[in-house]
């Protein structure tokens, strides 16, 4: 039985190939949007694989092959958002220490929506990602919050780790605008390919940008926020818990126009 959409080094998913995935939580992935057969950052992509694959695996699987098994996946699709994994059949909890080249999953999805189009509220709540080096699948912590988060009222989660630092948020990385200026937050967090893009041309765009540890009773002197990832190149901030922001929507635009810049590279 194939499962449609989901292909596994270049074959058709089965519902047996997808037995490991359900039951051992051990692997790696990137996810992106492709607009008329190209992604922005694709390159920050596939370096993203090849360290979780050389880090996790023992080794990595070769970028062409993997943009090889992407543009398979898509057949005559030019437009879809891509989650391209890596996982290994020899590897569970109770035979952890296989060494060897993961397999490639991919999966095809039809184009998704920004995260947020309207500013956000973010609930601000203690937590550290693991390996944050690493786009992991271990992903119940960030789900977990995002939860919280939701229920309570608020849009997202940010995260805060137990140092009081600012570092990240449930899906996209954060940044904060004071005049001319970005400022990244410093802390361990997971670095994103559209954060990546977005620094690469501020200068561009005539902004600066600084990297420096952030905390919530920095809040007040900032005059705005924005999001970002893959599928939301910048979205404002409204609040941070009960701190509110004015939005900046002209720095916010700034940013979004750096985005831009940055060339679409073909599969």
């Amino acid at each position: 039985m194939a499962v449609g959409d989901l292909w596994i080094d270049g074959a058709p998913a089965t519902v047996e190939d997808l037995t490991h995935q359900a039951l051992v939580n051990y692997g790696a992935y990137t996810s992106f949007a492709v607009s008329s057969g190209a992604v922005r950052g694709l390159d920050r992509h596939l370096a993203r694989l090849s360290h979780a694959g050389h880090t996790m695996f023992g080794a990595a699987v070769p970028e062409a092959e993997v943009q090889g098994r992407v543009r398979q996946a898509l057949g005559e699709r030019s437009d879809a958002f891509v989650r391209v994994s890596l996982f290994s059949r020899d590897i569970s909890p109770r035979a952890p220490t296989h060494e060897g080249r993961p397999s490639v999953m991919v999966s095809v999805f039809p184009p998704v929506a920004p995260l947020g189009e309207a500013p956000l509220r973010l609930q601000p709540l203690t937590y550290s990602r693991e390996t944050p080096d690493l786009k992991h699948v271990a992903t119940m912590g960030l789900i977990r919050a995002r939860r919280q988060a939701r229920l309570s009222g608020f849009d997202d989660a940010l995260f805060v780790d137990p140092e009081g630092r600012i570092s990240e948020g449930s899906l996209w990385n954060i940044g904060f605008v004071r005049g001319g200026t970005v400022v990244w937050p410093k802390a361990p967090m997971l670095e994103g390919v559209a954060q990546a893009l977005i620094r690469a041309h501020l200068e561009d765009v005539g902004l600066k940008q600084e990297t420096r540890v952030v905390r919530l009773d920095d809040l007040a002197g900032f005059e705005g926020a924005f999001i970002t990832n893959s599928a939301t190149p910048a979205c404002g901030v409204a609040a941070i818990g009960d701190y509110a922001f004015s939005v900046n929507a002209q720095a916010i635009a700034k940013v979004a126009d750096a985005w831009s810049r940055a060339r679409p590279q073909p599969l």
